[in-house]
């Protein structure tokens, strides 16, 4: 493919090698939101392009604002890996995925710029209207691969999205000192949260032991809609944000 016209009219074509049919004839019905953990945006985008990578994104959205498209959006790119969401396990094939230019954890994790942001919920904007993705599945990288993702982030601002009409999202319950479910507890509270997060589209056996896979887990849903404290124990503001963001979705 030696180039397309974008999907998205303010992006910038720049084609990946890396890409192919998305399978089962599965269309877009979730956007996925990550951060690239490289240096630079040229780095990232230039690493995205590069077939020895094997990885790309459909978008990369600079911090000045400016939107690169690298796989058109009716194609299947490669950037959400082992995953899952309510048990569907190849994301690829099912999302569109968003790179957004920041260092990360481990080179420097820093804020994001408000260009950069607005630009994002341009594009989320445009991509949820041409594909009706509904607002529950505007996701982070971290809430379809726990553990082994932690992007955006949690300084990502998710409530400026969704101020703008973008994504799912509640007031985060306060934080207060107080019991908190833990690692090595079991029984029906347990339970109950594995139900709800599993309810939600976290991928989460429900076997009532609060094992590691249920630690990581609860740390993927705090980055996203409790950010304030990420430590993975389900503590009241966390339960209670959780109850919150399950109402809201029958309202």
């Amino acid at each position: 493919m030696s180039g397309f016209l974008p999907d998205e009219p303010r992006a910038e074509v720049r084609v990946s090698p890396n890409f192919g049919p998305r399978r089962d004839t599965m269309k877009p019905d979730m956007i996925v939101l990550h951060y690239t953990g490289m240096a630079t945006g040229a780095g990232a985008e230039a690493w995205l392009c590069d077939p020895a990578s094997e990885v790309s994104s459909h978008y990369l959205v600079h911090e000045n604002g400016h939107i690169v498209q690298m796989v058109r959006e009716s194609d299947r790119a490669w950037h959400a890996g082992k995953s899952s969401w309510f048990g569907r396990s190849d994301i690829n094939s099912c999302s569109i995925g968003i790179e957004i230019v920041n260092p990360g954890h481990s080179l420097g994790y820093r804020g994001f710029p408000q260009r950069q942001i607005d630009a994002v919920i341009g594009l989320c904007k445009g991509i949820a209207a041409r594909h009706a993705i509904p607002a529950t599945r505007v996701l982070a990288h971290s809430d379809v691969a726990p553990g082994r993702k932690v992007d955006p982030g949690e300084k990502f601002p998710w409530r400026a999205l969704f101020d703008a009409g973008v994504g799912h999202l509640v007031p985060a319950a306060p934080v207060r000192r107080g019991a908190a479910l833990k690692p090595g507890d079991s029984g029906a509270d347990v339970e109950a949260l594995q139900s709800m997060l599993a309810l939600y589209g976290y991928g989460v056996e429900i076997s009532g032991v609060f094992d590691h896979q249920t630690r990581i887990v609860v740390e993927a849903f705090q980055r996203h809609f409790r950010p304030r404290l990420v430590d993975g124990l389900a503590d009241g503001s966390t339960m209670r944000t959780l109850q919150k963001l399950l109402a809201s979705m029958s309202r």
